[in-house]
């Protein structure tokens, strides 16, 4: 027990530095970049006195480490400064926004959990043969083909040639606003209003996009599964057991794949973060407002409290999740314990 307390101890230790990196590389990433803030909220056509007025109410013709200063005093309170672009304060933005983004991302993992983790094992059981070429190639092409490229193919096949998908959005205009938020999550929030024309429609509209992060994630959940199972059916424990004439069925599920369920959590984990934090170029193909969508228009248009305060969230969910995984992967595997 001392040993686990010790070494939950050490990486929770490590979560305070690896913040302060992030938030210290960020603040310097938004004031080294060749645009300036103060010309984002005044304009282009504003005097000179206007924008030395402005530039002196930011704190910004201070030195940078008094205004990284400033910023954690802010930060710390819970303040990301006010959107430019939106009027809105950026953690009411990012409250509104990041609900989209994780529907999103899990509607997506969901269904690479589903198909990749089936097709890994029948890859790795069916070692060498068609099956298992098919899967590896389908498995390559999804790590191959560039994601807006797949994103654009599907909206061109799907909405624009068959015409049997939603075009780009979240929801049909006919629907805007009918639903009350309630977890901002639409397809929840339409399930628990009874607005069954409401969730059809955001069902509908979810489709395209969670099945390009799909399918981009499941051709990694796929291949890690195959590796770790052919790993697990070498192992001696897979031997024994087929020499007791145990089901092939039971020795693959409970004896290969059990063993394997660990460092499997561990992967799913880290793919979930991915997907939260890597949705910036599906969402803006297929117009989702989500996080992703918020921040390359922040940057469009030179809103850095917007852009700082996005990418901090992105950061702290992508420590979050690998924190979690490698809690579990301590919880789960006695060996490390």
């Amino acid at each position: 027990m001392r040993g686990r307390l010790r070494a939950l101890a050490g990486t929770l230790a490590s979560v305070p530095i690896t913040l302060f990196g992030l938030v210290l590389v960020t603040f310097f990433i938004g004031r080294v970049m060749p645009v300036d803030p103060v010309l984002a909220i005044v304009g282009d056509r504003a005097t000179q006195d206007v924008v030395e007025q402005t530039r002196l109410e930011l704190g910004l013709d201070r030195s940078l480490p008094v205004q990284f200063l400033i910023y954690l005093g802010k930060l710390a309170h819970g303040d990301l400064g006010r959107s430019v672009m939106t009027s809105h304060t950026v953690v009411a933005d990012i409250s509104r926004f990041f609900p989209a983004t994780m529907e999103l991302a899990t509607a997506a993992i969901l269904i690479a959990v589903l198909i990749g983790v089936p097709l890994g094992v029948l890859a790795a059981v069916k070692q060498g043969t068609r099956i298992d070429h098919t899967i590896r190639v389908i498995c390559l092409a999804g790590h191959s083909i560039p994601i807006f490229v797949l994103a654009l193919l599907t909206l061109l096949v799907f909405y624009a040639t068959l015409g049997i998908a939603p075009g780009p959005g979240r929801q049909d205009v006919v629907f805007e606003d009918m639903v009350p938020a309630v977890t901002n999550l639409l397809t929840v929030d339409a399930l628990i209003a009874g607005d069954w024309g409401a969730f059809r429609d955001a069902l509908a509209h979810l489709a395209q996009p969670a099945g390009v992060l799909a399918y981009f994630s499941m051709a990694y959940i796929a291949r890690m599964t195959r590796a770790f199972m052919l790993d697990a059916l070498s192992g001696e424990f897979i031997i024994t057991a087929r020499a007791k004439g145990l089901p092939a069925a039971r020795v693959i599920w409970r004896h290969a794949f059990g063993n394997i369920a660990v460092r499997l959590v561990t992967v799913l984990a880290l793919t979930y973060a991915g997907l939260l934090e890597g949705a910036v170029v599906t969402e803006t193909v297929f117009s989702w407002p989500g996080l992703g969508q918020y921040l390359t228009v922040s940057l469009l248009n030179a809103d850095m409290n917007a852009v700082l305060g996005a990418t901090l969230v992105v950061g702290v969910t992508y420590l979050g999740f690998n924190l979690l995984a490698d809690v579990l992967y301590r919880l789960l595997d006695p060996r490390v314990r």
